[in-house]
């Protein structure tokens, strides 16, 4: 899922724009619907939606079962396909053994990696 600064959005609602800033769909009122939304993305290989859809896993959120192995899963791959967030959760679950044998050498290697790509925690 792609980002747009909280500013741009706080222009475009005070225009009365709702919607999505990308697509222009509207946003979704329940999870079956924002779950469509991001799975959509997923099958087009969107790394911030992988990623995403990895958060939603980690947390157990939008009626999904928490599952923090398939979270790990879906960073790897958002990872992969550039997403710096994914790197630095991916950072988060092996310095504290969530859905990985924990590794802090690896740890501080993707947190270093998702820093050298511009992420601000990292």
């Amino acid at each position: 899922m792609k980002r747009v600064c909280v500013g741009c959005n706080f222009a475009a609602q005070k225009r009365g724009m709702f919607d999505c800033p990308f697509c222009r769909a509207p946003i979704p009122k329940d999870n079956a619907h924002a779950l469509a939304m991001i799975r959509a993305r997923v099958k087009k290989k969107d790394p911030e939606a992988i990623q995403m859809l990895g958060q939603k896993y980690f947390h157990g959120e939008l009626g999904l079962q928490k599952d923090m192995r398939k979270a790990v899963e879906l960073w790897t791959e958002a990872s992969e396909l550039g997403s710096i967030d994914a790197l630095y959760s991916l950072g988060n679950a092996y310095f504290n053994g969530d859905g990985v044998q924990q590794d802090r050498a690896m740890a501080v290697e993707l947190y270093r990696k998702a820093a050298m790509q511009g992420h601000v925690d990292g």
